[in-house]
């Protein structure tokens, strides 16, 4: 559980420096930030491995950079879903990909994961 809001925390922290960083995304409240971070968790969960499936091929082809179109498709379908999440174009949906990629990656970096030794 702690995982989870952990993991919670640091969408939230991604997606509100890709709203300082990236122009056109942006948030217009607090709670459309959060909302957007949960909606952005669940289609990461189920939307984003479909996506990465079927483009594969595609994804083979350009040596995986096809990955952040994919990433900003998902990032887009939550803005789409989400009246208060604005992200203007694809260009700005790369960007937010990159951004909140780069923050998990870090986030990750300092968190890890304990792992037992045998």
């Amino acid at each position: 559980m702690l995982r989870f809001v952990v993991q919670f925390l640091v969408t939230c922290l991604a997606l509100w420096l890709a709203a300082q960083l990236v122009p056109g995304v942006g948030f217009t409240d607090t709670p459309s930030l959060l909302l957007a971070a949960v909606l952005l968790g669940v289609a990461n969960a189920v939307v984003r491995p479909i996506l990465t499936i079927l483009t594969f091929p595609l994804t083979i082809v350009t040596f995986g950079l096809f990955l952040l179109v994919v990433n900003a498709a998902v990032i887009g379908l939550v803005a789409m879903l989400l009246s208060g999440f604005v992200v203007e174009g694809l260009a700005a949906g790369i960007g937010a990909a990159i951004v909140t990629g780069i923050v998990s990656w870090v986030a990750g970096w300092f968190i890890g994961e304990k792992r037992e030794r045998a």
